[in-house]
């Protein structure tokens, strides 16, 4: 936070000003990893700024958005919008998988690619611009990597799921923490590692299923290189996708409700790792 910032907030408050300003850091849900080739799941989409304006004594709406959710037999799901007043972060694409159709999905970042070469194989999908990055492509049997909101979701080759991609970093509530990192694509010898920030592992071999992504950081979920198992009726699925997590801040003593307060470094921090409403 620069100091012209400070002096702003700071202003604000001796004045008696009709608003104030706030930092605000809003993730969404990851997507869910595939299976059967599986791709990585999309990390949830990650946005920041400062000098968002609000009014005092007005409520304002806070939605963390879950994961998305795996399938055992078709695809899982990809993760769920974070809201804070009229700021969104849109969830995390799902990973590709070989069954139903199962292309990955766009997202804050986009899911990896997925497919063995069977019925439906797919690349990298896109990320939202401003929020995350494009999912990697596919090879053979090994799902690509999620996409991450630092990162792109590394390519897989014909043996190795590609890793997912890094999240970023924010100091917003005293600490450097990194989030919203992409799942790990399923291998065929050897999985992709989940993005820092929250990524799941991706799973290699017959009967594992990928890791989930870490909660309330946006993480994609990871793929797996299983599938549907038809003779036992048993079903291996990529993780599922990390929920969200919704962050303010503003200099000095709290003004506002909702959340969980702390403080540091001068300023007031209000988390929420569930949805509410902060009332400023």
């Amino acid at each position: 936070m620069s100091g012209a910032l400070q002096a702003v907030y700071q202003n604000q408050r001796a004045f008696g000003a009709s608003t104030y300003a706030v930092e605000y850091l809003v993730i969404a849900g990851g997507g869910s990893g595939g299976n059967r080739g599986g791709g990585g799941g999309g990390a949830g989409g990650y946005r920041t700024a400062s000098g968002f304006s609000l009014t005092p004594a007005t409520a304002y709406t806070v939605t963390v958005g879950s994961g998305g959710s795996s399938a055992s037999f078709g695809v899982g799901t990809s993760g769920n919008n974070s809201v804070f007043s009229t700021i969104t972060s849109t969830g995390g694409g799902r990973g590709g998988a070989s069954y139903s159709g199962g292309g990955s999905a766009t997202g804050g970042s986009g899911g990896g690619g997925g497919g063995d070469g069977g019925s439906a194989p797919s690349g990298g999908a896109a990320g939202t611009s401003g929020q995350g990055n494009a999912g990697g492509n596919y090879s053979g049997e090994s799902g690509g990597g999620g996409g991450g909101a630092g990162a792109v979701g590394g390519a897989a080759s014909s043996t190795t799921g590609g890793n997912g991609g890094a999240g970023s970093a924010s100091s917003i509530n005293g600490t450097s923490t990194t989030r919203a990192g992409g799942g790990g694509g399923g291998g065929q010898s050897t999985a992709g590692s989940g993005g820092a920030g929250g990524g799941g592992n991706g799973a290699t071999g017959f009967y594992v299923n990928g890791s989930s992504g870490t909660v309330n950081t946006g993480g994609g979920g990871g793929g797996t290189e299983s599938g549907y198992n038809f003779c036992c009726g048993i079903g291996y699925v990529g993780g599922n996708g990390g929920s969200g997590i919704v962050i303010i801040r503003y200099s000095g003593s709290q003004r506002g409700t909702g959340g969980t307060v702390t403080s540091s470094g001068g300023f007031t921090i209000h988390t929420f790792t569930s949805s509410g409403t902060y009332t400023a």
